[in-house]
């Protein structure tokens, strides 16, 4: 064990402003109306955060129909929900708190602005995630349309002044060639005063693309569902690491590839408990020595507010 291994760690990784936020909703809920409290959807996609609010009290469920108790609070996860589950709720006068992330909120707010100045909307997104769901639901279904590659972008024919939203969890880069795209297409397409990739996403996406180059391979802890954190292994693919990896609860380790690397990167998704890096950083530990370098590119300090229930 005389070769050492040094371990370029990224900075800022792990949990987002949003993703502390919404798991705080969760354990003040507890904490005020008692277990179980109900919640619509993983609050946010990371399994071991799942399993450790299910011990405190909280029970997952996909729809409000599964709901047993209609009496007892219900809370929606993190990415959003369209206008009609918030409606359910109310028809089913069940209490509710909302645990959409600020950033999520404000993509939902211009889609809605632009719809009510007759603009169709193209939502650049992941077919299927939770949060396009969500934003889609925010206006009628045929004045929005999702936009997930270049090709679609290209392939669009609409005749009516057009505006577009991201999703707030993806490749920076990407987005920009397929915006880029849209402006080409229709010169006076409108966009957000503020993009709407979020502040978290950028700034792990720019940290990983400051040293996946110098990395033999590079780990990405998250989950398989976890949007951002598969970005996250894309940027570093893209920044010349080619042997970058998504890193989940049930993965087993190259380990033996691990230990012949001079250098190799980590990161964890925005949803990612710290515990996890610090569980992969031990594992490699018992096979080689290691020193670790922190890579920090800017400190984050956002912070966002409790709904007021909670307060």
């Amino acid at each position: 064990m005389s070769k050492e291994l040094k371990i370029l760690l990224a900075s800022p990784r792990g949990f987002c402003a949003g993703v502390v936020r919404a798991i705080d909703i969760v354990e003040k809920s507890i904490e005020k109306f008692g277990a179980p409290i109900y919640v619509r959807h993983e609050i946010v996609h990371n399994k071991q955060v799942v399993e450790s609010l299910k011990k405190k009290g909280a029970i997952f469920v996909d729809e409000l129909n599964q709901i047993k108790d209609s009496s007892r609070p219900v809370i929606f996860s993190a990415h959003g929900v369209p206008k009609s589950v918030p409606q359910e709720a109310a028809d089913k006068k069940m209490f509710y708190v909302d645990a959409t992330c600020p950033l999520v909120t404000k993509v939902h707010k211009e889609a809605e602005r632009h719809h009510k100045n007759g603009y169709k909307i193209v939502l650049i997104g992941h077919k299927n995630h939770p949060e396009v769901v969500g934003t889609m639901g925010q206006i009628p279904i045929e004045k929005i349309i999702l936009v997930e590659t270049a090709s679609d972008a290209n392939n669009l024919k609409i005749d009516e002044p057009v505006a577009y939203v991201t999703q707030t969890t993806l490749s920076v880069d990407d987005t920009k060639d397929i915006i880029e795209i849209l402006k080409k297409k229709f010169p006076n397409i409108k966009g957000p005063v503020k993009e709407d990739i979020c502040y978290a996403t950028t700034n792990r996406q720019d940290v990983v693309k400051k040293i996946a180059s110098e990395c033999e391979m590079f780990f990405v802890i998250g989950s398989n569902n976890s949007s951002n954190s598969k970005r996250l292994v894309e940027v570093a693919k893209k920044a010349g690491c080619y042997k970058s990896y998504l890193v989940n609860s049930n993965s087993k380790l190259p380990l033996e590839e691990i230990v012949k690397c001079n250098k190799i990167g980590l990161t964890s998704g925005a949803s990612a408990p710290e515990k996890l890096v610090q569980d992969f950083i031990y594992e490699i530990k018992k096979y080689t020595n290691i020193s670790i370098k922190e890579f920090i590119s800017t400190k984050e300090n956002v912070t966002f507010k409790l709904p007021a229930q909670l307060s």
